[in-house]
């Protein structure tokens, strides 16, 4: 994986909640707000598992998903697609139920998706729109 450019990591750390979309083997599409995503290197996003129904049981058939990287302070469009492990024990769950926790005391932070970052597309208007960047 090649690593991700400053204009996609500025952009993903101004992001307040991200759109994230699951999808079961059969086909079926769930996308959901999330809050608790971390960028942890440049082939690594955590996203916390607090309230997950749908894109929990999506995971657990179909390890895949997408992210989307947009809003009003962004510079810039980006689509994240990576493979998911699920982790319930250890020491990153241990040290995202910590991170979640800090900012919301009474939060579940029952599961870690640790998302393999395969691919990076432009997602802003114009001639280069759907283009893989990384």
């Amino acid at each position: 994986m090649t690593a991700l450019t400053e204009e996609i990591k500025t952009a993903f750390a101004t992001m307040k909640a991200f759109p994230v979309a699951t999808s079961s083997t059969d086909g079926w599409p769930n996308v959901v707000p999330i809050g608790f995503v971390e960028l942890v290197d440049d082939e690594t996003i955590w996203i916390a598992d607090n309230f997950m129904k749908k894109t929990l049981a999506n995971i657990k058939e179909n390890p895949k998903l997408s992210l989307y990287v947009w809003g009003p302070e962004t510079k810039g469009c980006f689509q994240i697609k990576g493979d998911v492990e699920l982790k319930t024990i250890g020491a990153d769950f241990e040290k995202m139920q910590e991170t979640v926790r800090a900012k919301m005391a009474k939060a579940p932070a029952k599961g870690l998706l640790i998302v393999k970052i395969r691919e990076v597309f432009q997602c802003a208007a114009g001639p280069s729109a759907g283009e893989r960047l990384l």
